[in-house]
């Protein structure tokens, strides 16, 4: 018996024996991805999110790696923070905006920013709300992140712009 999953595309698969294994052991000791932080281990910082898109629900969904059992993501398509890198070299906007706001100092938390607004934005664009809906619906994207260095004031603020952004694209 197996669990089968993919991970920024690709088709994984493991024995049933390993479904306790958590999905952060997973990344880093079995495929060398990295990018998903390792920090307090019981689900309370975020630093290890990624995105998970599992049927019948097609849009992505933040996930804690360092609490999710492989058995959990039986049948899901996960995408770390390599998995949403473009290809070319390019920023994201989401990574641009962070970087133009100065919202990282050390950067450990980043990508589970980068990921949890990633999510956010892509729901946006598929289901606006209005300016002054924008504060609320970041807060609940991003406020339970933590960030050691205190740039919660900017990861906000750029996140905001960027949602503004992507709002008066589609006006």
């Amino acid at each position: 018996m197996t669990i089968a999953f993919a991970v920024n595309g690709a088709p994984r698969q493991v024995d049933a024996s390993r479904g306790e294994d958590l999905l952060i052991d997973y990344l880093h000791e079995d495929l060398n991805l990295t990018g998903a932080k390792l920090c307090c281990g019981i689900a309370v910082c975020r630093a290890c999110t990624v995105a998970m898109t599992k049927l019948p629900n097609e849009a992505a969904t933040p996930i804690v790696a360092c609490s999710t059992s492989l058995q959990m993501i039986d049948g899901a398509e996960i995408t770390t923070i390599e998995g949403v890198t473009p290809a070319n070299g390019s920023l994201l906007p989401i990574q641009q905006a962070f970087l133009t706001e100065f919202a990282f100092q050390c950067g450990y938390c980043a990508p589970g920013f980068v990921i949890a607004s990633h999510i956010f934005l892509e729901r946006l664009s598929r289901a606006p709300i209005s300016r002054n809906q924008l504060d609320d619906a970041i807060a609940e994207a991003i406020g339970a992140h933590i960030c050691r260095c205190t740039g919660y004031a900017r990861y906000h603020a750029a996140l905001r712009k960027t949602a503004e952004a992507l709002l008066e694209g589609r006006g």
